[in-house]
């Protein structure tokens, strides 16, 4: 297994946990403590399946996460409340600690700042399974035509910070600035610190010169356009650099003895909180398919596709219009802010009034009360 984040750490779990007699090796190139970003988020509900399945993981988790029942939006400086949309959240390096201690638990150790360049080096594996994330894994690399793979960028710039400031909720903070538009997407993942990632079109990319700005120079200018938002408290870097959001699909999720799993087989926008719980998922999957279908891997490998793509593919669908519509928020910053607050909530196409209404009676309360100069059709 290549790969040590949420995804390969839990698959080789599961894998161990389930065939103790299984000799199972897993590689990451970079050392135990090294990750990328600050927290990560799951929405109300996402570890049920854990609950189910692991309940000793999941007991494990829990403790650690924060979480809250309510997301606020705040539009041009107004606030308002969607109440009954849960999320928790936990901080990375801490999820990855914490399944490190499960994979522990069943007698194996993941060989750190190992980098491999080839695939021969694993000649006599049944199954080599690519959990490396998004950014050029080797396995799907190595058979890139054969899993059908497609790369596209979004044009919105996203950087991710931490912040020593405490939010209460999930929070979506829209900003209009003189030279342009920025988004700021945070939460709390533990009792004193919080994930900010900060989000702006390409045009105010553009005029900031971002492009031009080290990762300090950028950490100061977001201060300054969030300064009433982060009230005093300082940005926290950590490889933050601007990036562009990479769409990536795989239309086959297997080839030969090798199957992708986690961001290396499909990446869901920031902006629906389901990455982590998506790969989490793949490892669930594809350990449940290995142990139905014994030493036939081809068996299981088709069985894990078969069971995970309608629901990826679902998912992803929500996460790509969702990815849309922040990557055309400014057009929408004129809005008055509950119809902007409305359109934000039916991006993904997922949500009606009706279930608006059953789900966050008090938003829906306050909407139709400014209906006046509102309008569903947003």
């Amino acid at each position: 297994m290549i790969g040590a984040g949420p995804a390969g750490l839990y698959l080789a779990y599961l894998l161990r946990r389930d065939r103790p007699d299984a000799d199972i090796r897993i590689f990451e190139q970079n050392a135990p403590d090294t990750t990328f970003g600050f927290g990560v988020v799951f929405s109300d509900r996402a570890l049920a399946f854990l609950r189910e399945d692991d309940p000793a993981t999941c007991d494990a988790i829990e403790p650690h996460l924060e979480s809250w029942q309510d997301i606020t939006v705040v539009h041009r400086g107004r606030s308002m409340t969607i109440d009954g949309v849960g999320f928790s959240a936990i901080g990375r390096l801490h999820l990855l600690k914490l399944l490190q201690q499960r994979l522990s638990s069943v007698g194996v150790a993941p060989v750190y700042r190992h980098s491999i360049d080839s695939l021969s080096d694993f000649a006599d594996a049944d199954l080599i399974v690519g959990a490396e994330g998004a950014a050029g894994p080797l396995v799907r690399r190595t058979y890139e035509p054969h899993f059908g793979t497609t790369t596209v960028h979004l044009s919105n710039r996203f950087v991710w910070f931490g912040t020593t400031k405490r939010f209460e909720t999930l929070t979506q903070t829209f900003v209009e600035t003189g030279r342009g538009h920025f988004n700021a997407h945070h939460y709390r993942y533990a009792p004193d610190m919080s994930t900010f990632i900060v989000e702006t079109d390409k045009e105010t990319f553009r005029r900031y010169g971002f492009d031009r700005t080290d990762e300090t120079e950028s950490k100061t200018i977001c201060e300054k356009v969030f300064a009433e938002c982060l009230d005093g408290h300082p940005l926290v870097t950590n490889r933050s650099i601007w990036r562009r959001f990479p769409k990536i699909w795989n239309e086959r999720w297997s080839y030969r003895n090798c199957v992708l799993v986690g961001d290396a087989l499909r990446t869901a926008h920031f902006s629906i909180g389901s990455g982590t719980r998506l790969a989490l998922e793949d490892a669930v999957a594809l350990a449940k398919a290995l142990a139905a279908h014994g030493d036939d891997v081809q068996a299981a490998l088709r069985t894990y596709e078969a069971a995970r793509r309608p629901v990826v593919e679902k998912l992803v669908r929500a996460a790509n219009a969702s990815a849309a519509w922040y990557e055309a928020f400014p057009a929408y910053m004129g809005l008055d802010t509950a119809d902007f607050v409305m359109s934000y909530l039916r991006r993904s196409g997922r949500l009606d009034i009706d279930r608006l209404r059953q789900i966050s009676p008090r938003f829906v309360a306050t909407y139709e009360a400014e209906r006046p100069r509102n309008s569903l059709t947003r």
